[in-house]
């Protein structure tokens, strides 16, 4: 099993791939998941990388080529799962470090995209989901470990948290979607990960 340094160099080594591949390509793409949400707070973490990446004018076959020219190699053969699925399931060669690539499509990716922020993880400039977005994508996927991640993230942020912005995105999805249980979910989440004022008067 390879060491703690070992695997965050292969996320590294993974990222500047992909950032090769991507700057080739002229197509833009940011970091979300378990990697982005390690920086805003959260405590959980996983050595799969997911990213994102705007095709626009840009076949599916291209980007398979590029990664390929970078050492990133598709772990699925049908080109019809990924025009099926819109993920690209790929490992990094060298480091034999995995991770998905998501085919943003339009309405809330591109919005995830237009607000990324660049930051630095070990050396390599990388776009990343806003943390207001990261809270967004865990409350949609509402898995207890994702829960867990928006709790870290609220408490890790706190007043520096976009609150305002999680609520009026979470309401346009509810009601995109007919559904009015994003907005409590947040809500419940966000209050136990913060401390009662009794607790922060002690």
């Amino acid at each position: 099993m390879p060491s703690p340094a070992a695997e965050r160099e292969g996320v590294a080594a993974f990222l500047a791939a992909c950032k090769g591949a991507f700057d080739d390509l002229g197509v833009q793409w940011y970091l979300f998941g378990a990697q982005a949400a390690f920086l805003y707070g959260a405590s959980r973490l996983t050595v799969d990388v997911d990213v994102t990446v705007a095709l626009e004018r840009r076949a599916p076959h291209e980007l398979v080529s590029a990664l390929e020219r970078h050492g990133i190699k598709s772990r699925v053969e049908d080109p019809e799962f990924v025009e099926r699925t819109r993920v690209l399931p790929v490992t990094h060669v060298p480091t034999r470090t995995a991770g998905d690539i998501v085919l943003a499509g339009p309405g809330l990716e591109e919005a995830f995209l237009a607000r990324a922020e660049p930051r630095e993880i070990l050396g390599v400039a990388v776009p990343v989901a806003s943390a207001e977005d990261i809270v967004v994508m865990k409350i949609l996927a509402g898995r207890p470990k994702d829960l867990e991640d928006v709790k870290a993230i609220v408490a890790a942020q706190g007043d520096a948290l976009g609150s305002a912005e999680i609520r009026s995105m979470l309401g346009v999805v509810e009601e995109a979607l007919g559904q009015s249980d994003l907005l409590p979910l947040f809500e419940s989440t966000a209050k136990a990960a913060r401390p009662s004022r009794r607790s922060r008067m002690r």
